[in-house]
């Protein structure tokens, strides 16, 4: 296989701060590799090395003669006056290719990526439009070597599954930086995370993001063994060498030597151990005793004259999971909103239990004043300790299970990063018992350790939770159901996000069958049967029949008998699924059959 790059002896400090020391590895032509590591890492940084965007402190970066590298940063480098259009043609300026060739990638690039309007300027466009655009301006650069950084960041789960078909098929290598382990898991053939936590600085396995779970695993319980193992030798040298002078000199000098170097490897591996701490979390409910906490019936919801969503009805119990998914404006945020009673739906009615308690997860992070310091976002009451399940605990050892070090109590909290200011918000949820936790896009910013703390923290939570992510991983790690909200068709409950997933695709694909007659119909080449006629005839019946049985398993569902039996929820899901599949595939066969009756007439 093919060399890229090669990295040796890489070094690269920040202030007090050290990133890598020491680090090579070698990265192959067809690699496609995700990158992961706790916040603050240096996997942005690494990837700016690579890219050429920023140096090393000492050692050398080795690269292919002629390697064509494209870096794509975390945030978007856009010129708010330059048209969708113009960013694309202006990036291949300086390539080699010719003018035709240039007009031929960006057409095609326009023409795959959907843009509503090439004129549209950068500065119009939502978050998640704009990371489209610098995503395909990458991509016409036709690299050799494509760099991402959190390249999900913005993208709901239409653009995240739009990028992940492109990634599979990608005929480049990448490295992509990201903690979304669905995406990992879909597009990259080799995983490497680095951390000080390893000897050589990272660990990296040939395989897929599952795989690369049970290996590391492995490997940490490997190194804490081997502590364990270490400290009890260092103990029997300790208690020989206090033994004295005269004892010692019956034994061989390099018994001394080994003592110490045995000192040396436990203290380096006692450091690395240390390292891999994580996010301390442990959400705390009332502990209300009751069969109910939440009910909704027949929710319905517009904004501008927009219907973003109708005929809500469940049920939130002690324990239950429920996640809400949907493209960016279906009224995710909408919908939280009206259970934490702050705006009030159109239609329907929300009954709380007496007294219910509700601890918010805001995305916007509305609820944290940037002027305070840290100390003071993390105790809003004010001193030195916080009142945690009854018991005091100082502020130096709050902000340490939450990843904070004691110098940082006094910055302000505008200077904090994205993922430390998540923190912040979830450390304040902790300090208040609670009956229903709302989260909204809670995993925005936390590396991938912290999600797996977060996702164990809601399993155990005593209350019920309301969570919106675009983060697949953890939805079906914690979620018992997922509402999918789409204005333009019914909200749905589903099981697990596939489930989410293939329901979408019915909603957008166009079935080739239908494609197929199309062209047929271009080329006059029809046969409209008597067979067919009959069928057409007949197919609104069968449709409306179907129809009525989706309309009522999908009431049959929201029932809140229905609910509270899984056994019974599972049956019905798998019927309504059936169901609609049988029914989109009707309406397929009836497309196909008037496309058909048409082009016997041409």
């Amino acid at each position: 296989m093919s060399l890229i790059f090669s990295l040796k002896n890489i070094s690269k400090t920040y202030g007090d701060d050290t990133l890598f020391q020491e680090l090579s590895f070698d990265f192959q032509l067809n690699e496609k590799m995700g990158l992961i590591g706790m916040n603050g890492s240096g996997k942005s940084t690494l990837l700016k090395l690579i890219g050429g965007e920023a140096q090393p402190d000492t050692g050398e970066l080795i690269t292919k003669t002629g390697l064509r590298v494209v870096y794509l940063p975390q945030e978007d480098r856009l010129d708010p006056i330059k048209t969708i259009e113009e960013h694309l043609y202006s990036c291949l300026k300086d390539s080699p290719f010719d003018e035709k060739e240039r007009h031929q990638i960006v057409q095609k690039a326009l023409g795959k990526t959907g843009f509503p309007d090439p004129g549209i300027v950068a500065s119009d466009l939502s978050g998640g439009w704009k990371k489209k655009l610098s995503i395909t301006r990458a991509l016409c650069c036709r690299p050799d070597l494509l760099l991402l950084d959190e390249p999900t960041n913005h993208l709901d789960i239409n653009g995240i599954l739009w990028l992940e078909d492109i990634l599979k098929s990608a005929r480049f290598s990448f490295i992509v930086v990201t903690h979304d382990r669905s995406f990992l898991e879909n597009v990259c053939s080799n995983i490497m995370e680095i951390g000080q936590y390893y000897p050589s600085g990272y660990f990296k396995i040939q395989g897929q993001y599952k795989q690369f779970e049970k290996e590391r695993q492995n490997f940490l319980l490997a190194q804490e063994k081997q502590q364990i193992s270490l400290a009890g030798k260092m103990r029997r040298e300790d208690e020989w060498l206090k033994q004295g002078a005269k004892a010692r000199s019956t034994k061989a000098k390099y018994r001394i030597e080994q003592a110490e170097n045995l000192r040396m490897e436990l203290s380096a591996i006692k450091e690395r151990n240390k390292a891999t701490a994580k996010l301390d979390l442990d959400f705390d409910s009332t502990g209300r005793k009751t069969k109910s906490l939440l009910r909704v019936y027949h929710l319905k919801k517009s904004v501008n004259e927009k219907l973003l969503f109708s005929d809500i009805t469940f049920e939130l119990r002690p324990g239950f999971v429920l996640g809400v998914v949907g493209e960016n404006g279906s009224g995710k945020s909408t919908f939280l909103s009206i259970l934490e009673k702050k705006i009030q739906p159109d239609e329907g009615k929300i009954e709380w239990m007496q007294e219910l308690k509700l601890a918010v997860f805001d995305q916007n992070r509305s609820k944290l004043n940037p002027e305070l310091t840290l100390k003071d976002a993390l105790n809003p009451t004010g001193g030195d300790s916080v009142n945690y399940k009854g018991n005091s605990i100082h502020i130096v050892t709050w902000a340490k299970r939450f990843l904070f070090m004691p110098d940082q109590l006094y910055m302000p909290v505008k200077r904090l990063s994205g993922g430390e200011k998540a923190r912040i918000l979830l450390a304040n949820i902790m300090l208040t018992p609670c009956d229903v936790l709302l989260l909204d896009e809670p995993t925005n910013d936390l590396d991938i350790l912290s999600l797996e703390v977060l996702e164990e923290s809601i399993r155990q939570f005593a209350g019920a939770v309301v969570i919106v992510s675009h983060d697949r991983y953890l939805m079906d790690k914690v979620c018992d159901r997922i509402l999918f909200l789409d204005p333009a068709s019914d909200a749905l409950f589903f099981a697990n996000f596939n489930q989410v997933i293939k329901h979408r695709q019915t909603l957008t694909e166009k079935p080739e069958k239908i494609k197929k007659v199309e062209k047929k119909k271009q080329g006059h080449i029809i046969n409209f049967s008597f067979k067919d006629k009959f069928e057409l005839d007949h197919i609104e019946e069968k449709i409306l029949t179907g129809e009525t049985e989706v309309a009522q398993l999908s009431a049959k569902i929201q029932d809140i008998e229905v609910m509270n039996n899984i056994d019974k929820m599972n049956h019905f899901c798998s019927l309504l699924k059936d169901t609609q599949e049988r029914v989109h595939a009707l309406y397929d066969r009836w497309e196909y059959l008037e496309a058909k009756k048409g082009g016997s007439e041409l």
